[in-house]
């Protein structure tokens, strides 16, 4: 049985509803979204025991705070139709005064595929990508960067670190887990996509707090690979005002091929 920390989640979610969320992927006083949408997405797949290559949509609404420990995650069909089916999932947890709350909410799209004559394949990059040992990895520095970026292998191609007075909000570069997982799959690398802080960060010239309020993603290929692949993300900043950054991102393999349309919401608090 593989010991990788996200491996044993994804399975706990996958055979029922109470789970550990491990302690080392820390973001601020919470565990990164990517974790949390991966075990979602677990209990999901396990609920309707229908295969991840037929996910077609997530929407996740994080409502606050996931933090290392004990945890339930809960999954509810919907409907489930003939080729659609439509479930909820819930990540809720107890406070210091036992009163259980939710923590994070996911709504996932999972459609088999069916005859049709409309066939438009996901545009893939017109581009080579640079090498990946030609890029420098994020370091992980106690105190100053997430924890979970000490699980991470993240190399930034284009863009800047958060709060480093950037002229945009784009950001491109690879992802993967130091660690390879054993049992990778689409919840996996649903953990991956999150990774990245938020685009529009970059542009600020002071540390403030940001959060993610919304996140979806469309799955525009099934998803193939082993836990040691890297992956090319791409995010532009679409628009960034009131305190809200609203942000497009495109995960694509090592290779070019296009697999998630990303979208996301950020609060910034100043």
């Amino acid at each position: 049985m593989s010991e990788h920390p996200l491996d044993v989640l994804f399975t706990a979610a996958r055979d029922g509803e109470s789970v550990v969320v491990p302690p080392g992927w820390g973001q601020g006083r919470a565990t990164f979204g990517g974790v949390v949408a991966g075990a979602m997405l677990s209990r999901v797949l396990a609920a309707v025991d229908l295969p991840e290559q037929d996910v077609r949509a997530m929407t996740i609404n994080f409502v606050g705070p996931v933090e290392a420990g004990d945890a339930r995650v809960t999954a509810e069909v919907l409907r489930q139709g003939k080729s659609a089916t439509q479930v909820e999932a819930r990540v809720t947890q107890a406070d210091a005064s036992g009163v259980e709350s939710v923590r994070a909410v996911a709504l996932v799209t999972i459609g088999a595929a069916r005859p049709s004559s409309l066939s438009l394949a996901a545009s893939p990059l017109g581009k080579g990508l640079p090498e990946h040992d030609s890029l420098t990895p994020i370091p992980y520095v106690e105190g100053m960067t997430p924890e979970f970026i000490a699980r991470l292998d993240m190399r930034l191609a284009k863009g800047r670190g958060p709060f480093s007075g950037g002229e945009d909000g784009d950001m491109h570069g690879y992802m993967s887990f130091r660690e390879p997982t054993d049992d990778f799959g689409l919840a996996h690398l649903v953990a991956l996509v999150d990774c990245w802080p938020p685009a529009a960060g970059q542009m600020l010239t002071k540390v403030v707090p940001m959060s993610t309020m919304t996140w979806t993603m469309d799955f525009v290929a099934p998803v193939t690979g082993t836990g040691a692949d890297r992956w090319w993300y791409e995010v532009t900043t679409d628009a960034a005002h009131d305190g809200y950054g609203h942000t497009a991102a495109r995960v694509y393999t090592a290779s070019g091929e296009p697999v998630v349309i990303s979208r996301q919401t950020v609060a910034v608090f100043g």
